[in-house]
């Protein structure tokens, strides 16, 4: 390096030395990998974190809070439904037997922001306050019939559920559904045919999972997100679809779930029954 005086107008030359001139080609190259692998792992790392950050403000729900759940949700990720409100296609085992619903009015709202798998929760048009309204009418269906009982549900397992005393379809101990303190809504089992209605009203959309197949081992096929209420009047639309969902997991469709099908985790069928003081307790061998 020259440097000139501008006093004297000499000029003189320092050289310097920069440790970098010592490493041998090896230790370069090792350098600019280690600075490499660090500037693409530290935004997946800074990602990964604000995903679990997410996922912990969701709230308590079927999968524990800890970094392993997180990344036992983050795999089933992988196979969650592209288009949650198209309605899944009706099974052959479905053909020919109606549903419960007839016709569903529409809902007047946009559809709100969901996030998640387990727990899955509504993010925008929380409703919390129309919630105990809410389970006060689902706990009165369960007291005017004597085939429903209330327990804590299975799916969550904390929560209030509603309950079959004698399941025909294979739900998470015969649970039928369960209302969500935080934002007021609700997951339940339909009939395919039900589904589609509810889904083109407007007023629910599938469960990421709720694809069938092997999937059917962490929820049904038919498993949806009710969308919170917004009013009282949404509130008798909503009580008017959980009963849709107690007449199909307690067989109203006259369709039973083949007892010799394999028994996925926490699944109940018309012959597995849990005992009355089991129903709506988790079950240990893997439910989300």
């Amino acid at each position: 390096v020259v440097i000139r005086d501008a006093s004297t107008g000499m000029e003189s030359i320092i050289t310097g030395h920069s440790p970098l001139n010592d490493l041998s080609s090896t230790q370069a190259f090792n350098l600019i990998t280690s600075f490499l692998v660090l500037a693409i792992a530290l935004p997946f790392l800074l990602a990964l974190h604000q995903d679990y950050l997410a996922f912990v403000a969701l709230g308590p729900g079927g999968t524990p809070t800890t970094f392993g759940g997180f990344l036992r949700v983050k795999v089933l990720s992988l196979f969650a439904l592209s288009d949650p409100y198209v309605p899944a296609p009706i099974p052959q085992r479905f053909q020919g037997t109606p549903g419960y619903l007839v016709d569903l009015a529409k809902r007047q709202h946009p559809r709100p922001c969901t996030r998640g798998i387990a727990p899955h929760r509504q993010i925008t048009q929380k409703a919390p306050a129309l919630y105990k309204q809410l389970a006060t009418a689902i706990e009165a269906i369960a007291g005017s019939n004597e085939t429903l009982c209330i327990g804590t549900s299975c799916f969550e397992k904390h929560g209030t559920g509603l309950f079959s005393t004698s399941p025909a379809k294979r739900t998470c101990g015969g649970e039928i559904c369960h209302a969500h303190p935080s934002d007021g809504s609700m997951h339940l089992t339909l009939h395919p045919l039900d589904a589609k209605i509810v889904l083109e009203a407007g007023w629910a959309e599938r469960h990421p999972l709720a694809r069938g197949g092997w999937l059917q081992r962490f929820v049904p096929s038919g498993f949806l997100l009710v969308y919170a209420p917004e009013s009282e009047e949404d509130i008798e639309v909503l009580l008017e679809i959980v009963k849709a969902a107690a007449w199909y997991v307690s067989g109203g469709d006259g369709v039973k779930d083949g007892v010799d099908e394999r028994r996925d985790s926490g699944y109940a069928s018309a012959d597995s029954v849990p005992p009355m003081e089991d129903l709506g307790k988790s079950v240990e061998d893997g439910q989300p």
